[in-house]
């Protein structure tokens, strides 16, 4: 199992920037991506970002692209979200989650984290 801790969260102005951190202990050594996701109130929780722990391959999903950028720091166990010229419909709780060598699907959770931008 992967513990997983979110920081960074906040209100910000449409425009603004924010930088979210996730700290992971546990089962590192066997993490194989990392990701981001949202879910804003009322909607289904959905993808954001990820990044493979190994090589540094990213995944956005389209809306974020350009604004938002996925980075880990692996000698911290960290991952980050850069969110740039933030929009209000990225109001949302954003969450960390893990998933692991030869698993399918994201398997391990952060508590999660408020992001919210005022138009």
């Amino acid at each position: 199992q992967v513990h997983l801790v979110e920081s960074g969260g906040g209100l910000v102005q449409a425009g603004g920037s924010l930088r979210l951190s996730c700290a992971a202990s546990g089962r590192t050594s066997s993490v194989y991506t990392m990701g981001w996701f949202r879910q804003a109130p009322g909607k289904e929780r959905e993808f954001v970002a990820a990044i493979n722990w190994s090589d540094g391959i990213t995944y956005y999903v389209d809306s974020v692209k350009g604004r938002f950028t996925i980075s880990r720091d692996n000698a911290k166990n960290t991952v980050y979200l850069q969110m740039n010229n933030l929009k209000p419909e990225d109001t949302a709780v954003y969450y960390c989650a893990a998933r692991l060598i030869l698993a399918s699907a994201f398997g391990s959770w952060g508590q999660g984290t408020q992001v919210t931008v005022s138009s």
